[in-house]
């Protein structure tokens, strides 16, 4: 127990390392308040996470350790999971880019609502690892595993992705840029991708996962897919 969360505080802190080299690094300067900011905002939402999680569920925390490219079985799984981790660091390489050149002016309070969205998805995403603990980080399908439908499983079939989606479209604001927003679409656009394969495996392979997907009809967004 002790182990897995020293790995996982280890993981999380490699992270938050290599987001802040992205962003002072080639911004040139610490002086990028939004950058500490979100920093600040993103390693305390993952750190309250995985101290829940290792407190009251290590199993589901062992699974969300094991993660990236290398962990996914299928080819076109790992292809979409190398393509969403260069989408994901592009969007901090272009905003350390965007801050050193002053290629954007995005109002404070922009910058403000992004930091919220950012907050607010992490919120959605513990409550998915509250109601779910199979909500493992690769595509596949646990012992004993069965059809969660209750909690934020009750309005969309992928809650996790709904927050998911929020925090990456808040965090080009938070950090102050719109250029940012070009590989933080490709990035939504990559795990649209990943979320229509899952689909398809558990239709096929999780007993009365059919039946919850006629019942749940939206995707990501209520209303709207």
């Amino acid at each position: 127990m002790r182990n897995l969360l020293l790995k996982s505080i280890a993981g999380l802190l490699a992270l938050i390392g290599i987001l802040g080299i992205l962003l002072f690094g080639i911004a040139w300067t610490f002086d990028f308040w939004r950058a500490w900011i979100y920093l600040c905002i993103f390693g305390a939402s993952s750190t309250l996470i995985t101290i829940y999680l290792w407190k009251k569920d290590s199993k589901l925390l062992e699974r969300r350790v094991n993660a990236g490219p290398t962990a996914e079985r299928e080819i076109s799984q790992k292809i979409i999971q190398l393509l969403a981790s260069i989408a994901f660091i592009g969007i901090f390489i272009l905003a350390s880019f965007d801050h050193r050149n002053s290629w954007s002016h995005v109002p404070s309070y922009l910058t403000i609502l992004g930091d919220m969205l950012v907050i607010i998805g992490f919120y959605i995403v513990f409550l998915v690892f509250k109601e779910n603990t199979f909500a493992a980080a690769t595509i596949e399908i646990a012992k004993n595993q069965k059809v969660i439908s209750t909690g934020p499983y009750l309005v969309v079939r992928h809650p996790m992705y709904s927050g998911a989606f929020i925090l990456l479209l808040g965090t080009p604001l938070a950090l102050g840029t719109w250029w940012a927003f070009i590989p933080c679409l490709l990035l939504i656009f990559v795990i649209i991708l990943r979320l229509l394969e899952e689909e398809k495996f558990l239709l096929k392979n999780l007993n009365g996962y059919k039946k919850y997907y006629n019942k749940v009809y939206y995707r990501i967004v209520p209303y709207v897919w």
